[in-house]
């Protein structure tokens, strides 16, 4: 499943890196996984903050189903998503 949270930002369990069902946020220009932990600079204007962060950030602006959003959920692990 992906949930295509900007045009250059999705939460997939289909990438390569993603294990048991865990999705993992993927940088579509380049390809690179990153999990709940892991820190980036999603956008210069952003500073660096943790992937957990900037999924919650990135999926309140995004138009989400329901299954999107458990996804997203699943990500954040007890962060709100809203």
């Amino acid at each position: 499943m992906k949930a295509t949270l900007s045009p250059r930002w999705e939460l997939s369990t289909e990438h390569a890196a993603s294990r048991d069902g865990q999705p993992v946020l993927v940088d579509r220009d380049t390809g690179d996984a990153y999990g709940p932990g892991d820190i980036l600079q999603a956008y210069n204007s952003w500073g660096f903050l943790p992937a957990a962060r900037v999924v919650a950030r990135l999926a309140q602006a995004a138009d989400l189903d329901a299954a999107e959003r458990a996804l997203v959920d699943r990500f954040v692990v007890g962060q709100p998503s809203r």
